[in-house]
């Protein structure tokens, strides 16, 4: 019977090692321990976290994944067909609201554009100069990107008590990490926030739907981020803010002092 030690399964199975310590301590990944108190893992294990990243690439919850490996131990695929379907009509009615509020963003983005694109007034700015939002063009708009929404009585601020433990592995995670700087590199200014920092973009529609974008996927991946998009006149701000402990991966993605 072929086993594999943790470094061995994430090498195979492409999921980082600290990962792979969450998922068990999750009671999503099953470990034996040697005499020396090694963690081995046996050849289901290479499936069952090929399943848990197809899952994961859903965009399903930790409890819902839990929830179909028990059904999968059953053995019957047509039970976990039958379970998992409703839980992508979720995820689908979730992405198609998110989709609308990103068009909508963008849509409020392009118009701002536009306005400032006209010709400016002789002299200061005024009430009427398109610098400053009137009521007839709502102000400012904030766009908290989350995969959750938060039901009554739950925690706002959730991502302070969600594990510090990235699902992307290998390949995957490096070219996210070059995302992310390619992006900040394109920043005019970063200025600390508590628990974090700020991004601040030039303003525009396209630049603003790659942010969205790009902190939306994060989120998929890293629950523990917190990202907040906000459009004023003249800049697009990104507020990114994470637990203490996750203070190293912030400053491997943003820049930020570890």
């Amino acid at each position: 019977m072929t086993t594999y030690r943790i470094s061995q399964l994430a090498e195979r199975s492409g999921v980082p090692a600290t990962t792979l310590r969450f998922y068990e301590d999750a009671g999503l990944l099953a470990a034996d321990r040697t005499p020396a108190g090694y963690r081995v893992y046996g050849e289901e294990a290479v499936e069952r976290l090929a399943f848990i990243s197809s899952a994961k690439l859903l965009g399903l919850a930790l409890e819902e994944i839990r929830e179909l490996l028990e059904v999968r131990e059953e053995g019957v695929c047509a039970s976990v067909r039958a379970r998992m379907l409703p839980l992508v009509a979720d995820r689908i009615t979730d992405t198609d609201g998110r989709i609308a509020e990103l068009r909508a963003f963008s849509d409020r983005l392009a118009g701002v554009h536009a306005d400032l694109s006209g010709p400016a007034p002789v002299g200061a700015c005024g009430p009427d100069c398109g610098c400053t939002i009137t009521t007839t063009a709502p102000g400012p708009v904030p766009v908290v990107l989350s995969p959750t929404r938060t039901a009554p009585g739950q925690d706002a601020e959730a991502w302070r008590q969600a594990p510090v433990a990235c699902t992307l592995g290998g390949a995957e995670l490096g070219e996210r990490t070059e995302q992310w700087r390619a992006l900040v590199g394109k920043a005019e200014r970063r200025e600390d926030v508590p628990d974090g920092l700020r991004l601040v973009f030039p303003a525009g529609a396209g630049l603003a739907a790659e942010v969205a974008a790009l902190a939306a996927a994060e989120q998929g991946c890293c629950a523990f981020f917190d990202f907040t998009l906000h459009l004023t006149p003249d800049a697009l701000q990104l507020d990114v803010r994470a637990p203490e402990s996750a203070a190293g991966m912030l400053a491997d993605l943003f820049g930020a002092t570890a």
